[in-house]
């Protein structure tokens, strides 16, 4: 695909989103949002207030954070948020108390078999107060009393989304989905939203688009919700495939995450992309979704969003940690899965119906389309281009065709366009 290298590109818009404290609200998903509008057009930026419903949900009451830490018994500042924002449990409520070693621990977790490294966890729905710290520094606290300084607000606000929407030759959308929720991670977080945006400038820098393109970067699950709650009969008038990009970012190997039926456009594509690119791919049942797929396949939406990865969430061990930083994530492997991308949206962008014009086999030298000597047409393109117009019935599509044939989609497009131009297909 493109020999730009993207992947760069991408992990410095990583290293500078890094340190924001993002959450389900509040003002990192605004910053977040705003970094991310810089290199891409007409994204707009929605506000859902506090208190709306959204389907058997409501919005939550918005979150900030402007500083938290603990003074231990020997004046020493530990869990600062400074340091890193996974310090402090998400959606913390205020605090300003002292309490004891013992009271303490009732508000520290740490990963007793990562004694290194720190977890990431949040307490949405439930209002309480914590911090996560590694389970070395847990062991060495000393026994006393300890000031906790939670500078944090949990007040009526709002929602705040991003939308952007490229109009194609046709109303039919091409519907892509990214989570801004996550503070300092790397591949579970940024990988998506950077990649997304990255996809939203190839996708507008194209002179012609034959479907239209509707990109959203939400906050998870409750922003999904709230979208879907907001957008129902649009999106499932005119949604003909669906991507939910997160985890895209890191070296291992592709991974691919179905949606509910396993059976959408979506689907096909991710399947034939990964087969050619790497056969042995990791492929995932719907029983172990995790995201915003939750949402976009449920029964009555059915949007047939599926997913196409590195490591998928939760199946590898920086996920929700502090490992999960701007190492474990890198320019080689955010360029693979961005490549994989363009594949994916090239096919559905031409993947039409053709039908052979001739009865039996057309003559292919008088139309330059047979090797001579010194002829640029190589017996391979000859062969290929045979084997397109045996299966030109108006039945089988571009994709149809190249699994029957044994190669990748995107080798056969420049195929169909010389066929075409000779007229020899025609498209449905």
């Amino acid at each position: 695909m493109e020999s730009r290298n993207e992947g760069q590109l991408m992990h410095d818009v990583m290293t500078e989103l890094f340190p924001i404290c993002r959450s389900i609200t509040g003002n990192g998903v605004r910053q977040t949002l705003d970094i991310l509008s810089r290199n891409m057009e007409n994204m707009d930026v929605f506000e859902v207030e506090t208190g709306t419903p959204v389907f058997d949900w409501h919005i939550p009451k918005e979150w900030n954070l402007n500083e938290a830490y603990i003074i231990d018994p020997n004046g020493v500042k530990r869990c600062n948020t400074n340091d890193t924002n996974l310090h402090l449990l998400g959606y913390s409520t205020p605090a300003f108390v002292e309490v004891d070693l013992e009271e303490l621990k009732e508000h520290l977790y740490t990963l007793p078999d990562r004694p290194q490294t720190i977890p990431y966890l949040t307490s949405y729905y439930r209002e309480r107060w914590g911090f996560c710290l590694t389970h070395d520094e847990f062991e060495e606290l000393p026994t006393g009393s300890y000031k906790i300084h939670i500078d944090t607000t949990l007040e009526h606000g709002s929602l705040t989304y991003g939308e952007v929407l490229i109009p194609g030759e046709n109303e039919q959308e091409i519907f892509i989905s990214t989570y801004v929720c996550h503070p300092s991670m790397a591949n579970n977080e940024l990988s998506g939203p950077v990649m997304t945006s990255a996809i939203v400038q190839w996708l507008q820098s194209r002179e012609k688009l034959n479907y239209s393109y509707r990109i959203v970067f939400i906050p998870e699950t409750i922003g999904s919700i709230a979208y879907i709650s907001r957008n129902l009969n649009l999106l499932k008038e005119r949604v003909v495939a669906g991507f939910n990009i997160n985890c895209v970012g890191d070296e291992g190997k592709f991974s691919y995450l179905p949606s509910r039926a396993g059976d959408g456009l979506s689907d096909t594509v991710i399947k034939h992309v990964l087969h050619h690119l790497q056969p042995d791919y990791n492929r995932y049942s719907f029983l172990t979704r995790g995201s915003d797929e939750r949402q976009y396949c449920s029964p009555g939406v059915d949007l047939k969003v599926a997913s196409l990865m590195k490591s998928k969430f939760g199946e590898y061990p920086e996920y929700h940690t502090s490992d999960d930083n701007l190492e474990f994530v890198t320019p080689k492997g955010l360029q693979g899965c961005f490549e994989a991308y363009q594949y994916c949206l090239t096919l559905i962008e031409e993947n039409f119906k053709y039908l052979a014009v001739n009865f039996c086999e057309p003559q292919m030298g008088k139309r330059g389309l047979y090797p001579t000597l010194g002829s640029p047409i190589k017996p391979v393109d000859v062969k290929r281009m045979m084997h397109i117009l045996a299966y030109c019935d108006g039945e089988n599509d571009v994709i149809d065709i190249a699994e029957i044939i044994g190669c990748p989609a995107w080798e056969l497009v420049p195929l169909f366009e010389v066929l075409q131009e000779k007229d020899l297909i025609r498209k449905l």
